[in-house]
C-alpha cells in the first residue's frame, strides 16, 4: 500500500477546516451531520478542531458495500437525525466520489427544514464527479484511485489507518485470500 496523504498532512488540514467552520458559524446554530461509517474519524477530529458551539448528529448512507470498489445504489437511513429545523447543517462525509451520495443526502436533509445546508468532505475525486454539486469544504483533491484509511475502508478493513493509502492490486488480492482462507 502506498501513502497518498500522511497523518501530518491530514491533521493540519482538519485543523484548517475547523478554523474555517469556527469563523463561518460563530454565533449560529451549527449541526455537523456525520455520514456513517466513513466519516467517524474525521468527525471526531473536526469537532475538536472547531471552537464554536455545535451539535453532532449522524446519518447513514451507503452506496459501497463489502468488496465493491465502485458505487452502487444509494440507501439512506435518517433514523438517527435529530430536529434540524432552523439550524445550519454541514453534512460531513469521508469522500466525494461521483457526488451522487451527497446529492441524495442534501435531499434527505432538506426534509428537516434546516436554515442552510453545506457539505464537507476529507477527499474529493474531481475526475469522477458526475453531479453539478461540489463540496463547500474539502480537505484534499485526489486522483481516481481506490483509497483507504482515516475512516475509509475496503470490506470493513483499514479504517484505523492514520493516513490515506492507495490500495494496490497486490493488496486487494491479499485481502481476498485472507477472506477465503
Amino acid at each position: 500500500m502506498r501513502t497518498l496523504i500522511s497523518e501530518t498532512e491530514i491533521d493540519a488540514r482538519v485543523r484548517e477546516l475547523g478554523a474555517t467552520l469556527t469563523a463561518e458559524y460563530a454565533d449560529r446554530p451549527l449541526t455537523i451531520l456525520g455520514v456513517l461509517t466513513g466519516s467517524i474519524v474525521l468527525l471526531a477530529d473536526l469537532i475538536r478542531a472547531t471552537s464554536t458551539p455545535l451539535r453532532v448528529a449522524l446519518i447513514q448512507a451507503a452506496s459501497y458495500g463489502g468488496t465493491r470498489t465502485s458505487p452502487g445504489e444509494l440507501s439512506i437511513n435518517n433514523a438517527l437525525v435529530p430536529d434540524l429545523k432552523g439550524r445550519d447543517v454541514v453534512i460531513l462525509d469521508d469522500i466525494f466520489d461521483t457526488g451522487n451520495t451527497m446529492v441524495g443526502l442534501y435531499e434527505a436533509v432538506k426534509e428537516f427544514d434546516p436554515s442552510s445546508i453545506k457539505s464537507a468532505v476529507l477527499l474529493w475525486k474531481t475526475a469522477r464527479t458526475e453531479v453539478d454539486l461540489e463540496p463547500d469544504y474539502f480537505g484534499f483533491k485526489i486522483p481516481d484511485e481506490f483509497v483507504v484509511g482515516y475512516g475509509l475502508d475496503y470490506n470493513d478493513e483499514y479504517r484505523h489507518l492514520p493516513f490515506i493509502g492507495v490500495m494496490e492490486d497486490d493488496d486487494l488480492q491479499q485481502v481476498g485470500e485472507n477472506m477465503s482462507g
